[in-house]
């Protein structure tokens, strides 16, 4: 009884453990599932969105102000009432329209 106790414990604690596997839909996360880490750290989704558009430029060159500022002005832009249940990419879009 207590090898058969024994070699079941082992096993147990020799198992590795099981870890989910999550994929999100990026364009589908809303400010406010953002700002509430409902989905994931946001630092986490702005370092994603970072490689997302340099991808989309073709640009290699990462910058961890220009980063750090991105995620300033999109965290401003989703604590706005208007931007709450929009998506974070659509309210990115919006404030580059702005800027130009």
């Amino acid at each position: 009884m207590k090898r058969t106790t024994l070699i079941i414990l082992c096993a147990i604690i020799a198992a590795p453990a099981a870890r989910a596997q999550v994929s999100v839909e990026v364009a589908k996360i809303s400010c406010q599932q953002y700002l509430a880490f409902s989905i994931a750290d946001p630092r986490d989704v702005n370092i994603w969105l970072s490689g997302y558009f340099h991808g989309k430029q073709g640009s290699t060159v990462f910058e961890p102000q220009t980063l750090k500022q991105s995620a300033e002005k999109l965290r401003a832009a989703c604590l706005r009432k208007e931007n709450s249940d929009l998506p974070v990419l659509q309210v990115i879009e919006k404030e580059q329209g702005r800027s130009k």
